[in-house]
């Protein structure tokens, strides 16, 4: 609002006070009265910042939004504001358009900076979430990797083999591994933190050399850089997109190289299942094999049989019946006579039996004679 606005509005409420006006006027007066104050005040704001960025802090007058003052301070306060402004305004003093023209660019500066700065903050948080980002999903690839390393060398070993030594030795030996693999890269890692501190000394270095050289670099020259960095900011987000993209097609490879590892791992289980299956049907074949020929050996002795029974059954003739009668009469008194020589034999023995036992008392009795008489002997 400017001073003739200001002196236009003043010279309306003196007639106002005067003459009453309806209220639709005034609600306009009251509403145009608001909005020129806001846009005061905003110039207040802003050239009180301005006014602190060039004087110190000690030396600062307090603010009017800082003063407190009573009801009736203000009352006199604008009492006198009111006859002040009925002797005139020839004394009140405002800024000139350069001035304001002048407050205007160094806010929109200073405005700039801080949006730029917060957009650098934002960048650097941007990038250090990102890096983050990228750490926890290696790290949840390595933990991933890891345990399905030792799922398929040692969880499967110890399911098979319960309670063995071998399962122990294999997991001892794997966690022993484990360590020797983080030890070697904790020192790769603290060589790499010791290169990057020495670039960093030397980045740091060279900063502070270009600081110290920027202060002789001209308008133009700030420009040119402000130029190649904005081109430089464009190929970093190219390359991030594309590090982006690159990363999504890894992940989506390291997925399905994982479901061929498992579907691989799977082939070979079922490799080994049929080895196992065909190492038995093997077996099996080579004792059918070794039955077929015990039963073939058998068949060929069967069939020798049966054509040596055939052959005598062909040449089998019966005899005539006469003759039959005859043979089965000479067949009984044969039986006959072998009884009757068994019954003499019978007879035979028992008299040896008797011959045997008198010769025997016979016996006896001279050798006791014998060995009564020796001297007649």
């Amino acid at each position: 609002m400017t001073e003739e606005d200001s002196e236009t509005t003043v010279s309306d409420l003196q007639s106002g006070e005067e003459n009453e006006l309806p209220v639709i006027q005034l609600c306009g007066l009251v509403e145009e009265l608001s909005y020129g104050n806001s846009a005061l005040k905003t110039e207040t704001e802003m050239f009180e910042k301005y006014y602190n960025k060039l004087e110190p802090r000690d030396q600062r007058h307090p603010r009017l939004s800082e003063i407190k003052i009573s009801g009736a301070e203000f009352a006199q306060l604008r009492g006198r504001r009111r006859s002040k402004s009925r002797m005139g305004m020839d004394r009140v003093i405002g800024l000139s358009c350069d001035q304001k023209c002048e407050l205007v660019q160094k806010e929109l500066e200073d405005m700039k900076d801080e949006i730029r700065h917060m957009r650098a903050n934002a960048e650097r948080d941007l990038q250090h979430h990102e890096a983050i980002i990228e750490e926890a999903e290696i790290r949840w690839a390595e933990v991933q990797r890891a345990a399905y390393d030792f799922k398929k060398d040692i969880l499967k070993t110890i399911s098979k083999k319960k309670g063995s030594i071998l399962a122990t030795q294999k997991v001892m030996k794997y966690i022993e591994d484990m360590n020797r693999r983080r030890d070697n890269m904790k020192d790769k890692l603290r060589l790499k933190n010791v290169s990057l501190k020495v670039q960093r000394k030397k980045m740091l270095l060279q900063l502070r050399q270009k600081e110290e050289v920027g202060e002789a670099l001209h308008e133009v020259d700030f420009q040119q850089l402000k130029i190649e960095n904005a081109q430089f900011l464009e190929t970093i987000e190219a390359k991030n997109q594309e590090l982006i993209q690159l990363k999504l097609a890894s992940g989506n490879t390291l997925q399905i190289l994982n479901t061929y590892k498992s579907k691989l791992h799977q082939a070979m289980e079922m490799s080994i299942s049929l080895d196992k299956e065909i190492l038995l049907r093997n077996e099996l074949l080579e004792k059918i094999e070794r039955e077929t020929l015990q039963v073939e050996q058998d068949r060929a002795k069967a069939e020798a049989l049966n054509k040596k029974l055939r052959k005598q059954l062909a040449e089998f003739r019966s005899p005539q019946v006469m003759v039959y009668v005859r043979e089965k009469i000479f067949n009984g008194e044969l039986e006959k006579t072998i009884k009757m020589w068994e019954r003499k034999v019978e007879i035979a023995e028992m008299s040896l039996k008797g011959y045997r036992k008198a010769w025997n008392k016979m016996k006896t009795t001279n050798e006791q004679l014998q060995a009564i008489c020796p001297s007649e002997k």
